[in-house]
């Protein structure tokens, strides 16, 4: 049975808002819930970026059932993964086991900020693999040592770790990271329903209960040409794909790559309006692919805890129908 989520984006609503969110998600039923990590929002339209390791924190003692998980976090430049893995044992202990560590290879928009420029993707793949190692090998409980192209450890170890290690997932786009980090990880990222990507996955891990977890934008609301409007102003850079979207500099940068996407263009990607059964036919098409697991992300902060209500009652009914 497919398991159902709620994004928290912290590109959308503050750090308080946030935290009443996950709680409200999980008493409207979803299984799990998945938060962002940036230091910038896509658009200035959005208007925030908290700190996502601060709100996860929060949100481990505001919820008590739904599984928490990064969706993602970039553990090379702006973090280092040795604190990476310190952070997330850290949340993985504070929600009792519920935290799953979800990493990415990740963007300029947000990695730049500490001025080592940004590497091209064969480098950054090799930095994330590393990455992998390393927080894989904090999570046995050893002091270690580690000397790679791209980084050193000297001596590091996690003190405060949960009895089983961290479920570690991450974002793939391609059968060139697929087979690169099935082996070491435990669980398949996308953001696009490809049963590619599954297929690839599967040959190339020997992990029993892999699971494959995907994303889905929505913009509920009762005014279908609202919530286009809205979809267009707050979403309209999601059309790019990653391989662009990774590439790009700032909020400027989203502002021209999008603007020629019209809200014709966000309403044929993104289910919006009070049709329930478009968000339905749109998960359907990532559960077909093979995917264990879809996060619904819904645009828009005002209109949260009104799409939380009607998920409660009747989106989660027919998804789970």
């Amino acid at each position: 049975m497919t398991n159902y989520g709620y994004t928290l984006m912290t590109e959308q609503s503050g750090p308080r808002e946030l935290v009443g969110h996950a709680a409200a998600a999980e008493e409207a039923g979803f299984d799990f819930e998945v938060m962002s990590d940036h230091y910038f929002p896509w658009l200035d339209e959005m208007g925030h970026s908290s700190y996502a390791w601060s709100v996860l924190g929060a949100v481990s003692q505001a919820t008590h059932r739904v599984e928490l998980m990064t969706y993602v976090t970039c553990p090379t430049m702006r973090y280092h993964p040795a604190v990476v893995a310190q952070k997330a044992a850290t949340v993985d202990l504070l929600s009792e086991g519920r935290f799953t560590l979800g990493l990415g290879a990740g963007e300029n928009l947000n990695e730049h900020v500490i001025g080592q420029g940004w590497p091209p993707v064969n480098i950054r793949h090799e930095m994330l693999l590393e990455a992998l190692e390393i927080i894989t090998s904090l999570f046995a409980g050893d002091y270690v040592d580690y000397k790679g192209e791209h980084y050193r450890i000297d001596s590091a170890k996690v003190w405060d770790l949960p009895i089983n290690p961290v479920p570690i997932g991450v974002a793939v786009s391609g059968e060139q990271s697929v087979r690169a980090f099935a082996p070491i990880a435990d669980h398949l990222i996308a953001v696009e329903p490809d049963p590619q990507l599954v297929t690839w996955w599967d040959a190339a891990t020997d992990k029993p209960g892999s699971r494959k977890i995907g994303q889905l934008p929505v913009c509920w609301g009762p005014d279908r040409d609202a919530c286009v409007a809205r979809a267009h102003e707050l979403f309209r850079w999601f059309g790019g794909g990653w391989k662009v979207n990774a590439e790009l500099p700032g909020t400027a940068g989203f502002a021209g790559a999008s603007q020629f996407v019209t809200q014709d263009d966000v309403a044929g990607s993104i289910p919006c309006g009070p049709d329930l059964d478009g968000i339905v036919r749109a998960a359907r098409k990532f559960e077909d692919a093979g995917f264990t697991d879809v996060a619904v992300v819904q645009v828009g902060d005002e209109s949260q805890l009104d799409f939380l209500a009607i998920a409660e009652k009747e989106l989660l009914p027919a998804l789970r129908g």
